[in-house]
This record gives structure tokens, sequence and C-alpha cells, in this order.
């Protein structure tokens, strides 16, 4: 409207300028001044405005090559076991009240244990069946089942696990299996995508995405490990999956999460490869993990300690306890010390030292280097090791080791009576077939395919002499039953 409104208004001013050109050439004479229209207007037309500038275009990864190449590698991991129950106090009730008989039957054993059941992920690195997992997914387990994408299972040898990084390596008898690519954590960035598949809740091979939210994190009783944080969503089941980047190469091993409520809340935190490989190569080599110790307790420095202490800025690690055993004692390290430096490596806070201390031969020579006194000063020491219990796998439990999956004991005599028996065993422990089954500990085990039984001993020939099935008469609280075993 603008634009017409202008246009009008100049034609208006071009007619009034020539009607008033012609009127004076009409009556213009000699001795009369020439009078000239005054020159029209020049308006400038609008320039046009320039295009808008195109937003820049953003390329994502493709995820789903990725998942392509590395899924089939990625395994489903169950396990069963047993976990040890505190005793219950049992009302003292009369004998004759039902009520004393129904405590009686549900209360659990005393020093007893109850059957267990979780589920989690890992990969296989080893065409020939090594897997990486986590240590906890597989802690306290008597078996450990796993399941291929092709939906091939496969039972499961501990090799052994390291609790101090989370790691675990399994073994499976298998040959010609996918594996995943291994990368390089170093050459990931902050901001960088990634991906992990897992079993969240138990929904296999689920994928998700996020990028890479911090590394070298510390967290809480986890000092041996500079996990890698992202904002990936892993939930219970993720647990021993890999964490992948953009180029299809794991980087990590998906262990914890940071979660009020138990699930996923933008905090995931996954343990490096290449420290998990180092406890796969000891762990496969020896069974166990070794790791160096200097024999200090250290702790962060801030602004006032640092200039308390005379340095510059807040760097390196206080040294605030040296035990008297320790390495570090010998060659006289003491409290107020700051350790700026190890083998010539810049420590720039206290969460950088264990890491690189674990990955010191025991018996090696190291230097630390030392502010003291206002002063660097270098001290050199013989490294110790660092004794840790229950690194390798522990000793499967008796019912594991059987090939019912029971652990059981004659009953006592009060037992005898109480039940209005004359011989059975107790069940103490359940794993594999027995556990599968559901029989429980505190069940009792009358007879074995219509055979009494009355001595640990004749449950284990005549279990040897059993094919793929066999029964069990359980007697559990006043009811009785038959219970078919798998015997595979």
């Amino acid at each position: 409207m603008q634009t017409q409104n202008l246009r009008h208004t100049l034609i208006a001013a071009a007619v009034i300028a020539a009607f008033a050109a012609g009127y004076a050439r009409v009556n213009s004479t000699s001795d009369a001044p020439t009078v000239s229209a005054p020159p029209a207007p020049v308006v400038q037309a609008p320039i046009p405005s320039a295009p808008a500038l195109a937003a820049p275009t953003v390329t994502l990864p493709n995820f789903a090559a990725i998942v392509r190449e590395s899924s089939p590698a990625v395994v489903n991991i169950s396990v069963s076991g047993t976990t040890k129950v505190s005793a219950r106090d049992i009302p003292q009730l009369d004998p004759n009240d039902p009520l004393s008989q129904f405590f009686r039957r549900f209360a659990p054993p005393q020093q007893g244990e109850t059957p267990t059941h979780g589920m989690g992920s890992g990969f296989i690195v080893k065409p020939d069946g090594v897997i990486l997992t986590n240590a906890h997914v597989v802690d306290g387990a008597s078996e450990v089942t796993v399941k291929l994408v092709d939906k091939r299972e496969f039972s499961a040898k501990v090799i052994g696990v390291d609790k101090l990084t989370d790691t675990a390596v399994l073994k499976i008898d298998a040959k010609d299996l996918p594996t995943v690519r291994l990368g390089s954590p170093a050459q990931t960035g902050v901001g960088d995508w990634v991906l992990a598949i897992g079993s969240p809740f138990g929904f296999e091979n689920s994928v998700t995405a996020g990028i890479v939210s911090a590394k070298s994190r510390s967290l809480p009783e986890e000092g041996y490990v500079p996990f890698i944080q992202t904002d990936v969503a892993v939930n219970p089941g993720n647990s021993g999956g890999p964490l992948l980047n953009t180029q299809g190469e794991v980087i990590g091993i998906n262990s914890q999460i940071y979660s009020r409520t138990g699930g996923y809340q933008g905090l995931s935190f996954a343990i490096p490869i290449d420290v998990a490989l180092k406890v796969e190569r000891q762990l496969l080599a020896t069974g166990k993990v070794s790791r160096g110790r200097l024999g200090v307790g250290v702790q962060d420095l801030n602004q006032a300690l640092a200039e308390s202490f005379g340095l510059p800025k807040p760097e390196g690690a206080l040294v605030d306890r040296v035990p008297g055993d320790g390495p570090a004692a010998k060659v006289g390290v003491k409290p107020g010390d700051v350790i700026v430096a190890l083998n010539g490596q810049p420590i720039r806070d206290s969460r950088e030292l264990p890491p690189l201390v674990a990955d010191l031969k025991p018996g090696s020579e190291a230097t630390l280097t030392l502010w003291r006194n206002g002063k660097h000063e270098d001290v050199s020491l013989r490294v110790g090791e660092l004794q840790e219990q229950a690194q390798a796998a522990a000793e499967p439990s008796e019912a594991a080791r059987g090939r019912l999956g029971l652990a059981v004991r004659p009953l006592s005599p009060e037992e005898h009576r109480q039940a209005d028996i004359s011989g059975g065993l107790v069940v103490e422990q359940v794993a594999g077939p027995a556990a599968k089954a559901g029989i429980e500990p505190g069940d009792v085990v009358l007879a074995v395919n219509g055979q009494p039984i009355a001595a640990p001993e004749q449950l284990r020939e005549l279990a040897a002499r059993a094919g793929k099935h066999l029964a069990l008469l359980i007697q559990r609280g006043p009811a009785t039953m038959y219970v078919p075993l798998d015997l595979g």
C-alpha cells in the first residue's frame, strides 16, 4: 500500500510540473523573465533485500551402518546364583498355633542362601569366544549363560574378574565368532557422537546414542578408572555393553549411571577400553591383576592450600597419609609433600595419580617429583604391589560344583520329629538345574526317581547315574511334590 501511494504522488508531481512549464511558454514575452519548472524530484527505488542465508547443514553419523557391523558381536548375559539371607527371628508361638507352622514354613533358614538372577551385556573381542563385560554383572554367579544375536546360547566360564576396574573376562566354547573393532579413547573428544548397544531391562540389542560429556571422570571409591562420561541412555541391563564411536570402534564398556530413581537421568559412565584391555591381558595370562603401589594417601589442592605451601597454582596431589609399611615411607615421603610429577609426567590433580601408579609394574623403579619446602625435589623408590582380595574368579560353591546344583545335609533329630519323616536331606544351597526347577533352600529332598534318600553320598551317586532328566520328590512345609530337573 505504501509503494502504491508513493507511485501516485510521483505521477501527480510530474503532471503539475508539465502544466506549469507549458503555461510559461505560452504567456512568455521578450521582456518577461522565463519561468522554469523545478526539476522533478529524484526518487531512489527501494533496494531489494538480500536473500536469507541458508542454515548450515548438520550431517549426523550413520548409526545404522555402525549397528549392522557391531551388533552381531554384542551378547546378552544372564546369570544365576545365590545370596546369603540374614536370619529372621521366628516368633515364639504355641506349637499347636497354626501361625507357628506358617512362620516356620516361610521364614528363611538360619545362615541360609536364596537364589538370585541377573542380566547384563557384553561383547566378543576374540573369535574363539573371549568376551568382556562388567565384574558386577557376573559377581557371585554360579551359572553364566551367553546368548548371541543369532539366538545361540552358550554356558560361559568366568576367566576372572577385577573389581577395582569393574571388568570381567568370560570364555565360551565357540569358534569363528564375530568380534568388535577396538578404538582409542584418547582420540575421542568431548562433544563427539557415541552410541551404546546392550540389553536394557532385558530388551536385547537396543541402541541408544548421545555425545561424550566429559573425560577422565573420577567417581567416589572408583579412583583407578578415568571414566568416560556421556549422555547416552544407559539403564539396568546395559552394563557390560560396548560404547562405540562414529567409526564403529569400541572405546569403552558401559558400567555405571548416576540416578536418583534407578533409571537413566543423563549421566552414564564407561570404562575406557584401553583400561579394560590391560585387565583382560593379565586375567587371560595369570588369572589375576597386578598393580603398582606407592603407599600414600592424597587429596586435591585448592587455592588456599596451594598458597599455604607456596605453590604458584593449585596443581598436584597433596600427600595427607603415609603408611609406615609402604614404599613411599621408606624413602622419606611425608604428609605435606605435594606430588607434582610421576616419572616425569605432570600430575594436575589427585585423581590422575592412582591410575598412573596402578600401571606401574611391581618391583620397578619410579621417580616422584615433590614440592617440598618451596622447591622441587626428586625421590626414587621401588614400586610395591597393591594387594586386593578376590580379583580372580571365585571358586564355585558346593551347589555349583554338583551336577544337580544342590548342596544338602541330613536332617537333625529335631527336624525329623517336626517334619514327621525318617529320611531326607535339607537343601542348603541351589544353583544350575535345581535353581531353574524352582527348588529353594529349606526344601527337603525325600527321593530321587522314586528311590528314598537318606545320605548326601546316595544323592550324588544317583545323580551321576541319571540321564538327561531326573525327578526329585520334595517336601516344602506340609506339602510334597515331584520336581523334574533337566540335566542337559
